[in-house]
């Protein structure tokens, strides 16, 4: 078996993976082709033992975070089934070893990182691109894992591909004839990054969920928008049902949300646009930098003050 990274995880799979970047050092996860028989079926608890059934490709077994075995339809395309691998099934893989996972792309700014979330042809992939064209590396595209423990939420990233329609690879400059589908059936092709793709992990900084509407703004969002946009958003959430996931689930958004500073991004439909909505997101994590450093100054400024009335009320004392 060849052995490829993605995800921060070393994944052995028993067919080719080109997407991936393939790596050396003891597997994380084994994926190979196998049997689905009835015994393995009743192991099914929507936990740690996984089973599901996509048409048109096959059955797959996702077993404790470590283990997929795929039963695949006789004839089914292997670009469809890498497609499901690496989309749905490693999600619900990505679940069952603790993260939170999300529908959403990620970018590297400033060594942060700085997501798009929102559902399927919402523009995830586009925006990311559009500032993978203007020199900024990204770490995800579609799914992005969190890992959740003290402090900082940090993402891990996926592979070096992005999956866009024609239409804004075209409006990025890339030649879509040069572009493979990303499967027989798929409208969308594949952008296969030669450089820029970020491979260690970062910390998450800042979400944007993204909507449409008549003009191009930005503004912030409440802790209660931001928790029903992390759960809406949240890849494999109706698979990995078991009580103890759920629970999981809901502490993870909670922090989640005490951590990173969510917007709303809300975009007119026009491709032609993309770099003016580049240099929005550009100037509003400009403006939040000069915030957090005007309260950081004030904070600081405050306690200096503090000190000094302190330190004089010491001295009058032994006065």
């Amino acid at each position: 078996m060849r052995v490829y990274k993605a995800f921060n995880l070393c994944i052995a799979c028993e067919f080719p993976l080109p997407e991936l970047i393939e790596a050396e050092g003891v597997s994380d996860v084994i994926v190979q082709f196998g049997k689905i028989d009835d015994a393995t079926a009743s192991r099914h608890n929507g936990g740690q033992n996984f089973v599901g059934e996509i048409p048109e490709v096959g059955e797959f077994f996702i077993h404790n975070g470590r283990e997929i075995i795929i039963n695949p339809l006789p004839g089914v395309e292997e670009a469809l089934l890498r497609t499901v691998l690496l989309g749905p099934v490693l999600c619900v893989l990505l679940r069952q070893r603790g993260l939170l996972v999300l529908h959403a792309s990620c970018i590297d700014i400033n060594h942060k990182g700085v997501a798009f979330m929102g559902g399927s042809g919402w523009g995830k992939s586009t925006l990311a691109t559009a500032f993978h064209t203007q020199g900024y590396d990204v770490l995800t595209d579609d799914v992005m894992p969190i890992q959740i423990k003290t402090g900082q939420p940090v993402v891990f990233p996926s592979y070096p591909q992005f999956k866009l329609s024609p239409e804004a690879a075209t409006s990025l400059g890339h030649d879509t004839k040069s572009l493979l589908p990303v499967s027989q059936n798929s409208f969308k092709v594949a952008y296969k990054l030669s450089c820029g793709f970020q491979q260690s992990p970062l910390p998450l900084h800042h979400i944007y969920v993204l909507d449409k509407g008549s003009e191009h703004k930005i503004t912030r969002i409440k802790p209660q928008e931001a928790f029903v946009e992390l759960v809406r958003h949240t890849r494999a959430i109706s698979s990995i049902s078991e009580q103890k996931f759920m629970a999981n689930h809901l502490h993870f958004c909670s922090e989640l949300i005490k951590n990173v500073r969510f917007s709303r991004f809300t975009r007119k439909p026009s491709l032609g646009d993309l770099p003016k909505l580049v240099k929005l997101v550009e100037d509003d994590l400009a403006e939040l930098t000069e915030q957090d450093e005007y309260s950081a100054l004030k904070a600081q400024q405050t306690g200096s003050h503090w000190l000094y009335k302190q330190t004089r009320h010491t001295q009058a004392s032994l006065l």
